[in-house]
């Protein structure tokens, strides 16, 4: 008889499935805790994180950097400005492959290998999500075409901007300076929240010197983009402050006057008025162009300035230094009277040679007009080198020296541009400091006519010659007039005396002797400086000097010599002599004799600044006088 086995059994599949009941329940539990846990976590505690980082992803803050200031001359020309011009920037965070996306590009728009060294070593200190310049100058077909294939360069985007320019190009641009690129160095120094979005500084000049008035303050925009990064609208607006304009001191008709007179000769001409200190011109020649600099100068363009013979980058007005020759004499003249070593009407006979006493070295100079028997203001007037020879032995270097001084020799000026030098004024303890070597008699006797040690900038010697104008008053030289947007001309009133500064000398009248002596070169009968005075209806109180450069070549003539062993020639002056309004000093490198090369050029300027340019059309004789060699 067979029993028959259950098939199912109740109560055990029960327990079963209530066991996982039970599991699936615990596990929904657990999965909803996990949830309900991450979700408080994003909703509540990392609210403001993610909600920023959300934000951030649609609304974006971008800085809108400030338009540069202008710089105009004293009487409103425009010297620097901003012209609109697109360049081509790349934001690399949107950048998934920087090398294929410069490669494309480069099918699109001219990428040259100075451009892209200069945007990837930007890229290596930039922020990801800012923008960062690759192109600074597109050409209008580029903007097309770029236009065309924008949907192919994600990141990549084409920004209008403002360009400096400057119009008048290699006028005035030692003066004026630069703006280019930011450079590593300089991201170091400055505000780098204020410089965002501005990818030029003032490299030298006036752009440098004042740069934190020219640049202004940054501003910020909050924008709203798309995915993919474009800007749809901007939500909010900070606008920048825009740069202060400057108003200088310069008259660009002067300087171009200066410049022309000039002509193709090295050298540099500085001009002054003589109450206030405003540099009226300021030459250096040879220039360059600006511009080259402004949208990144290529390497061999770069080359060629720097290894020119001419130096066309070097600002000689305020950084080249030069024996001052001749020019120095009125100086040491007046330092004689003061210190009672000379007077008026003491002679010496300018005989040619000069010795001291115990010593067989001979010093040379020329032999002069009646019968070589000078006295100071006849010495002044024709240059005797022996009367100074005699005179600056008479009274030591430490007295002369430190007469000088009072002119400013060997010391900066104050002029408001970087890079000025201080030159040279020789003593004891500049030689000693600078050499580690004590003082001989025949170095008084070098200083005493402006060689040897002696080295001065045309600045310098210009803006001693405005000492003398003022009879010891001191003038503090200046390039910015103003700022502003008042476009009037420049109304300074004369500088106010100040006892403290001023070169004090032991009579009044020894001002009129020297003054008298400088008048004579020009006006007077042997006058260094004579053959200008063709033609003049105001007078001129000048100095010619000739520095030399190569002592062992002193006896070969002038034009025998190689370009680089010729004398420079000098020339100082003020005009109108009996009522000082502007000085004026002349540096021609290599021209020979100041009466020959530098005078005439100064000669033009006053003529351009005391009778306007009609005037002033006049021109110069520039021949060597018989009996003139300074």
């Amino acid at each position: 008889m067979h029993h028959s086995k259950a098939i199912k059994d109740g109560s055990t599949e029960a327990r079963q499935f209530f066991r996982r009941v039970v599991v699936a329940a615990v596990a929904v539990c657990l999965f909803t805790g996990v949830l309900v846990n991450q979700m408080v976590k994003l909703q509540v505690r990392d609210h403001e994180h993610y909600s920023t980082l959300s934000q951030q992803n649609r609304v974006r803050l971008q800085p809108v950097p400030p338009t540069r200031g202008l710089i105009y001359d004293r009487n409103g020309v425009l010297l620097a400005e901003n012209r609109p011009s697109y360049r081509l920037t790349v934001t690399p965070e949107q950048v998934r492959d920087m090398p294929a996306l410069l490669a494309a590009l480069g099918e699109v728009v001219s990428l040259d290998e100075a451009e892209i060294s200069r945007f990837q070593q930007q890229l290596q200190r930039a922020r990801r999500f800012h923008e960062v310049p690759l192109k600074l100058r597109l050409t209008e077909e580029e903007v097309a075409r770029l236009s065309v294939h924008r949907h192919r360069f994600p990141g990549v985007e084409v920004r209008a901007q403002l360009t400096r320019h400057y119009p008048h190009g290699e006028h005035m641009a030692h003066v004026l300076g630069y703006v280019g690129r930011i450079s590593e160095q300089e991201l170091r120094r400055i505000d780098t929240a204020n410089y965002a979005g501005s990818t030029h500084i003032g490299k030298s000049g006036v752009e440098r010197a004042y740069e934190n008035l020219l640049h202004g303050r940054v501003g910020y925009e909050q924008v709203e983009t798309n995915a993919l990064g474009r800007v749809l609208r901007v939500l909010e607006r900070h606008p920048p402050e825009p740069g202060v304009d400057l108003y200088l001191t310069l008259d660009s008709r002067l300087q171009r006057v200066a410049e022309a007179a000039l002509g193709d000769q090295r050298g540099s001409v500085v001009a002054m008025d003589v109450h206030t200190g405003d540099i009226l011109a300021m030459v250096s020649h040879p220039g360059y162009d600006p511009n080259l600099f402004v949208g990144g100068i290529s390497h061999q363009q770069f080359q060629a300035l720097q290894s020119a013979g001419s130096q066309p980058l070097f600002n000689r007005a305020i950084r080249g230094q030069y024996p001052p020759g001749s020019t120095i004499k009125p100086f040491v003249a007046l330092a004689g009277l003061h210190h009672g070593e000379t007077n008026e009407t003491r002679r010496v006979q300018c005989s040619g040679q000069f010795s001291i006493p115990g010593d067989d070295r001979v010093y040379r100079g020329r032999w002069h007009s009646n019968d070589g028997l000078l006295a100071l203001r006849e010495s002044i007037a024709e240059s005797c080198n022996i009367y100074f020879y005699d005179l600056a032995y008479r009274m030591g270097i430490d007295d002369m020296s430190g007469f000088l001084a009072g002119f400013g020799f060997g010391q900066l000026s104050g002029l408001d541009l970087n890079g000025e030098r201080r030159g040279v004024l020789p003593s004891r303890d500049w030689k000693r400091g600078a050499l580690g070597e004590g003082w001989y008699h025949g170095e008084t006797l070098h200083t005493g006519i402006g060689q040897g040690y002696f080295s001065v900038t045309p600045l310098q010697l210009a803006v001693a010659t405005a000492v003398m104008a003022n009879r010891g008053q001191a003038v503090q030289p200046r390039l910015l007039a103003r700022t502003g947007d008042d476009a009037e001309p420049l109304e300074a009133p004369p500088a106010v005396p100040d006892p403290e500064e001023r070169v004090v000398v032991s009579d009044a009248r020894h001002w009129d002797a020297v003054i008298e002596g400088m008048e004579m070169t020009v006006h007077g009968r042997f006058g260094t400086a004579r053959r200008i005075d063709d033609g003049l209806d105001y007078r001129i109180a000048g100095k010619t000097g000739t520095a030399q450069v190569s002592a062992r070549m002193r006896d070969v003539d002038h034009e025998d010599r190689p370009y680089h062993h010729r004398d420079h020639g000098l020339f100082v002056a003020f005009a109108p002599a009996e009522a000082p309004r502007i000085a004026v000093s002349v540096v021609v490198e290599h021209g020979g004799g100041g009466g020959r090369s530098a005078a005439p050029v100064a000669r033009q300027v006053l003529d351009a600044y005391l009778k306007g340019p009609v005037e002033a059309e006049v021109e110069v004789a520039a021949e060597v006088s018989e009996h003139g060699g300074d």
